[in-house]
């Protein structure tokens, strides 16, 4: 005599996963770009930021931008977005310098001596500029201080002169830029200005 057996049923198949909810990175263009600018450590060249959120016009980016340091401005942020070494970055305001200061005082690799000083000033005015050039406005030489310069990345080799021996031209580098907040080169003070306020 058969006996009804009560045996498990086959396990109904599983419905696909719904996929996770995304939005578009521009549906968010500000908050995308802040993003991005909060995890770097570095100027992000405006060609990146277009790579990463894709087809974004160049006056959309720079309107976002805007709208951001309009909202830190309101809100009393002690950073804003800045452009630097060709591209943006987030900075903080100048009147928290002293604060940071003592924060990083402690950063005795970063500090330049007054020789390095005066060496890194005369390449970033006269740049592209012969290492014989540097001694002559000087008056003494430079071989160990640039060498230091290259070291930390504020000076590099960027060509040679077309003369006898082809010695080498020193210029400043993007690092030199992003030490200093400048967006490129011609934001260095003007001679005449510094007349001034040495005067």
């Amino acid at each position: 005599m058969s006996q009804d057996r009560n045996e498990p049923s086959a396990p109904e198949p599983a419905e696909p996963a719904a996929p996770a909810a995304t939005v578009s990175l521009t549906d968010d263009l500000p908050g995308a770009i802040e993003a991005l600018l909060l995890t770097t450590d570095r100027a992000l060249p405006e060609s990146k930021i277009k790579d990463v959120l894709g087809k974004v016009a160049s006056k959309d980016l720079a309107a976002a931008i805007a709208q951001l340091n309009k909202v830190y401005e309101e809100t009393g942020r002690s950073f804003r977005i800045e452009q630097v070494a060709g591209g943006w970055q987030i900075l903080t305001l100048p009147k928290y310098s002293a604060v940071l200061g003592a924060l990083h005082r402690s950063r005795a690799q970063m500090k330049l001596s007054p020789a390095a000083l005066e060496t890194l000033a005369i390449v970033a005015y006269k740049q592209p500029i012969l290492r014989a050039e540097l001694e002559a406005i000087r008056g003494v030489s430079c071989g160990e201080v640039l060498r230091s310069l290259m070291e930390r990345r504020l000076v590099k080799i960027v060509g040679r002169a077309e003369e006898i021996g082809r010695p080498m031209l020193y210029g400043t580098t993007k690092i030199f830029l992003e030490a200093f907040g400048l967006a490129n080169i011609k934001d260095l003070p003007k001679v005449e200005e510094l007349k001034k306020q040495t005067a």
